[in-house]
């Protein structure tokens, strides 16, 4: 894995599986639900074919957040993003709800 810095590391799951769970910590998400989403976003690195960017692991957990809790994702972009304020996190929860929000329709 290519980390920001130019440094490379190898990928480690573990690393995937803390950060989730420390996201959906108190949440409805068991252990292996925790397990499925670190798994699916090594099986997405890996199909890349190339050593993947940390940008990609974190987009790429992110993603499988978004599917499964809306405020694990929130806890997790919240460090990835490096919020620093409360308009970060309505700016995320406003993009979030524009994703996941089902469109209504017109009367």
């Amino acid at each position: 894995m290519l980390k920001r810095s130019g440094e490379r590391e190898s990928f480690d799951r573990t690393k995937i599986v803390r950060g989730i769970r420390s996201a959906c910590k108190n949440r409805p998400v068991d252990d292996e639900s925790i397990d499925a989403l670190a798994l699916a976003v090594e099986e997405e690195m890996r199909l890349l074919n190339r050593d993947a960017t940390s940008e990609e692991v974190g987009l790429s957990t992110l993603e499988v957040l978004r599917q499964v809790d809306a405020v694990a994702y929130v806890r997790f972009a919240s460090v990835y993003k490096g919020f620093e304020g409360a308009d970060d996190f309505a700016r995320e929860v406003r993009m979030l709800e524009k994703t996941t929000a089902p469109k209504s329709k017109p009367q």
